[in-house]
C-alpha cells in the first residue's frame, strides 16, 4: 500500500497500481491555465501531416473551400468526445489508463492503454521520420555531397545511411524531453507556439507575394461531377480528419489533469484544436496553389519545397522551423500517451520515462517511412484503420463517465483491486463485449483495404469502413449503455 497527498486529502493506493507519474495530481501541481492548453493544441496541430492533410482531398476531387470545410468539421466532431474525455482528468487529475479503469476494470484498462499506445508508437516514429528529414536538407545544405553517399544499410530498409543518422539526432532530441519529463514539454508548447504561428503567416505571405496571388488552385472547381461523387469522398475523408486526432480524443485527460480547473481546459481545446488545424491546413493549400504559379508544380510537402529556395539561410531557418514544429507535436501528442499507458501496464516498474524509452524504441522498429510511401495508404489505412480502434473505446469510456456514473468516480478504488472497479478479476467483460461489438464491422474493410480480401466479395464491408470511426463509436456506446445499465449498481 503507498500513500499519496491528493490536496488535503491522504490516498491509500495499491502499489502494484500507481507509481509518482500516474497517481493523482495534486491541487498544488494543478498549473495549466488556458493560455497552456491553447499553446498546446498550437504546438500539436502546427506540424507536416496538418499542412499536408488538405492535399490528399484536393487530390481526391475536391476543390480548396470543400476540403477546408472537411476538415473544420472533422476537428469540430472530434472536439467534442476532446472536451468530454478531458473532463475526468480536470476534476479527478488521473490520466487516461487510470480514467479507463473505470469503465473496463483495474486490469482491463490495458487493453484500451495498449491498443492506443502503438498507435501512438506509428506516430512517434512517423514524426521523428519528417524530423529528420528536415535535419537532412540542412546537412545537405552544409555538405552536397551527402547526397550521393552510399547505402549501407540492409537493402529491405530502403534508407540511407545518412538519412538514418539524421532520423536518430532527432530521436535523440526527443528522448531528451521525454528524460527531462512532463514539464518540460509545458514549457516547449508554450515558447513554440508564437514562433511556429509566425513561420506559417510568412510562409503564406511570401507566396502570396511571389506568385501575385494563391494561383490557379484556389480557382479550381470541384472535380466531381455528381453529388454522389461527392458524398462517396466526402464521408471517407471527414473520418480521417476525426481520425487524425483520435488518439488525443482517448488521452487527452493525461493533459487536462493538470488543469487549474475545468473552465480552463474546456477554454483552451476550443480555440486551439479547430481554428488552428483549419488554419493551418489553409496555409498548406495556399502555398501549395502558389507553387504552381512559381514553380510550374504542385509541391505538398514543405520541406521539399523549402529546398527550391534560393537562399541557404532561408532554407535553413525553415527547416529549423519544421524540426521545432515536429517536436512539439511529437512530444506532446505521442509520447505522454503511450508512457503513461506502458506506465500502467506494470506501474512498480515502468515509469513515465521508462514508458515514452520504450515507444522511442518501437517507433523506429515500425519503420515510418514505409508508412509515409503511400499517400493513399497513409490515409485510408492508417488514420480510419486505427479510428476503427480508438472510436469504440473513447465511446465506452464517456457513456460509462457521464451517463451511467454521471460524472462520479472514487479516485482511490481506481488504485485498489478490491475497490468498486474490480469487476471480474480485474476486468469488465461487458467493456470488453461492447468494444469487440463496435470494432468488428469495420474489419473486413480494413482486410480490404490492405488487400488481404477483395473489394467485390464485401461492398458493404467497404462501405461501411468509410464511416469507421462513427460507426464504431455509435455501437460500442450504445451497446455499453445496455449491457451495463442493469449491473451498473455494484461499481457505483
Amino acid at each position: 500500500m503507498t500513500t499519496y497527498s491528493e490536496s488535503t486529502v491522504a490516498l491509500q493506493l495499491d502499489a502494484d497500481l500507481s507509481n509518482a507519474d500516474i497517481a493523482p495530481v495534486p491541487a498544488n501541481r494543478r498549473t495549466w491555465k488556458t493560455v497552456n492548453f491553447f499553446a498546446l493544441w498550437v504546438g500539436m496541430a502546427v506540424c507536416i501531416p496538418t499542412y499536408m492533410i488538405a492535399a490528399s482531398m484536393i487530390q481526391g476531387g475536391m476543390s480548396w473551400s470543400q476540403a477546408m470545410l472537411t476538415v473544420l468539421l472533422g476537428n469540430c466532431i472530434v472536439l467534442l468526445p476532446m472536451l468530454l474525455s478531458g473532463h475526468a482528468g480536470a476534476r479527478y487529475g488521473i490520466p487516461f489508463p487510470v480514467f479507463a479503469r473505470a469503465a473496463f476494470g483495474i486490469r482491463g484498462s490495458n487493453i484500451p492503454a495498449l491498443l492506443r499506445a502503438i498507435v501512438a508508437c506509428g506516430w512517434f516514429g512517423i514524426q521523428t521520420w519528417i524530423g529528420g528529414a528536415a535535419i537532412y536538407t540542412i546537412a545537405l545544405i552544409m555538405a552536397p555531397q551527402l547526397a550521393d553517399a552510399p547505402t549501407i544499410l540492409p537493402a529491405f530498409l530502403d534508407v540511407s545511411l545518412v538519412q538514418f543518422i539524421c532520423f536518430m539526432i532527432f530521436w535523440c532530441i526527443n528522448i531528451y524531453l521525454i528524460w527531462r519529463g512532463v514539464e518540460s514539454i509545458k514549457v516547449l508548447e508554450t515558447m513554440a507556439a508564437p514562433f511556429l504561428l509566425l513561420c506559417g503567416v510568412g510562409l503564406l505571405m511570401w507566396a502570396y507575394t511571389r506568385a501575385d496571388g494563391f494561383g490557379p488552385m484556389l480557382d479550381a472547381p470541384s472535380q466531381f461531377t455528381s453529388s454522389s461523387e461527392f458524398w462517396a469522398f466526402f464521408f471517407p475523408a471527414l473520418t480521417a480528419m476525426v481520425g487524425f486526432w483520435a488518439t488525443l480524443s482517448l488521452n487527452i485527460s493525461d493533459f487536462t489533469r493538470y488543469a487549474i480547473n475545468q473552465r480552463s481546459q474546456l477554454k483552451g481545446q476550443i480555440l486551439g484544436l479547430p481554428i488552428t488545424m483549419t488554419f493551418f491546413a489553409f496555409i498548406g493549400v495556399a502555398v501549395t496553389s502558389a507553387t504552381l504559379v512559381i514553380f510550374g508544380e504542385a509541391i505538398w510537402d514543405p520541406v521539399i519545397l523549402v529546398r527550391r529556395f534560393d537562399s541557404p539561410l532561408v532554407v535553413s531557418f525553415a527547416m529549423l522551423a519544421v524540426v521545432i514544429a515536429t517536436l512539439s507535436t511529437n512530444v506532446a501528442a505521442n509520447v505522454v500517451g503511450p508512457a503513461n499507458d506502458f506506465s500502467n501496464l506494470w506501474p512498480a516498474k515502468i515509469n513515465f520515462k521508462r514508458g515514452g524509452y520504450i515507444t522511442g524504441v518501437i517507433g523506429i522498429v515500425m519503420m515510418p517511412w514505409k508508412l509515409l510511401s503511400d499517400p493513399n495508404g497513409y490515409i485510408f489505412t492508417w488514420l480510419i484503420g486505427y479510428s476503427a480502434l480508438l472510436g469504440p473505446i473513447v465511446a465506452i469510456m464517456i457513456v460509462d463517465y457521464f451517463v451511467l456514473r454521471r460524472r462520479q468516480l472514487y479516485t482511490e478504488d481506481l488504485y485498489r483491486h478490491q475497490g468498486r472497479y474490480r469487476y471480474q478479476a480485474g476486468f469488465n467483460p461487458m467493456a470488453i463485449a461492447a468494444l469487440l461489438i463496435g470494432v468488428l464491422p469495420n474489419v473486413p474493410g480494413f482486410l480490404v483495404q490492405i488487400g488481404l480480401l477483395q473489394a467485390d466479395n464485401w461492398p458493404i464491408a467497404v462501405e461501411l469502413y468509410h464511416y469507421a470511426w462513427f460507426l464504431g463509436f455509435a455501437l460500442a456506446g450504445f451497446s455499453y449503455y445496455l449491457l451495463m445499465v442493469r449491473n451498473i449498481k455494484e461499481s457505483l
